[in-house]
């Protein structure tokens, strides 16, 4: 990928077709060309990484369990497909080294830390046994003691700091500015912010991030009109619940 192309990263797979972070939505991403996946990963409480967005397994498999509190036996009975349809029952929660084994050549995989520090040990045997080089993963947080530990733990291995904007009722000022994102990436150590899609992405934003040497990527971006801005400012990766679709929708991109 040189620096020009912007990726399409399937957010939680393909999740706007299939039940986000199962295997379904991760195959069905690659099967739409998807130039990536992003998935968000926790660990239970016997030191498994399970991938699922929510610190409860209630909205996408029924149980109100606490995913740091089950065991993998316990979240592995548990149906994560059928509330997004019958054609899905029977999605489980997938374990990390499955959803690793699933990326192909060329691929890439966003690693949505959900938990804490407490997952590097578990998550440096899952990588050590993929056979993903280096290129082909990244690791993103919103919390900032996690990007920092990921450097160190995973030096070879770009981090991108998440983070929202919140905008001031009074003033209008949005924070964290251009030069806030990137005092916290020279602090952190992060490669690059991962930040929600919003107006004040500009060209200005891009060209200051850019100037320290820093990547941007921007979640979560469905909308055609929206994607085509930010490619024209060549953001390095847009992610997406429609990857596929929305690759379509801007050929020759």
């Amino acid at each position: 990928m040189n620096k020009h192309t912007t990726a399409f990263i399937a957010h939680r797979g393909a999740s706007h077709d299939a039940p986000e972070n199962t295997m379904a939505a991760f195959n069905l991403a690659w099967q739409q060309d998807a130039d990536g996946i992003e998935g968000d990963f926790r660990l239970t409480k016997d030191g498994v990484i399970v991938c699922v967005h929510d610190a409860s397994a209630k909205r996408t498999a029924g149980l109100d369990i606490n995913i740091a509190e089950a065991s993998l036996a316990e979240l592995r009975r548990l149906d994560a497909g059928c509330w997004k349809g019958d054609q899905w029952r029977g999605a489980g929660i997938p374990v990390i080294d499955e959803v690793l084994e699933s990326v192909p050549a060329g691929k890439r995989i966003f690693i949505e830390i959900k938990c804490g520090v407490e997952i590097f040990p578990a998550l440096n045997k899952a990588l050590a046994g993929s056979g993903l080089d280096c290129g082909q993963v990244a690791i993103i947080a919103f919390d900032t003691a996690v990007i920092i530990e990921a450097k160190k733990k995973f030096p070879r291995i770009k981090t991108f700091w998440l983070t929202n904007f919140t905008e001031d009722k009074n003033t209008g000022a949005v924070k964290p500015s251009p030069d806030e994102i990137v005092a916290m990436l020279e602090k952190t150590g992060a490669d690059g912010v991962d930040c929600r899609e919003h107006a004040v992405v500009d060209q200005q934003f891009v060209q200051i991030l850019r100037k320290a040497h820093k990547e941007i990527h921007i979640w979560t971006v469905d909308n055609v009109s929206a994607a085509r801005r930010l490619l024209d400012m060549g953001v390095d990766s847009l992610t997406t619940n429609r990857a596929g679709w929305l690759k379509q929708q801007i050929p020759g991109r």
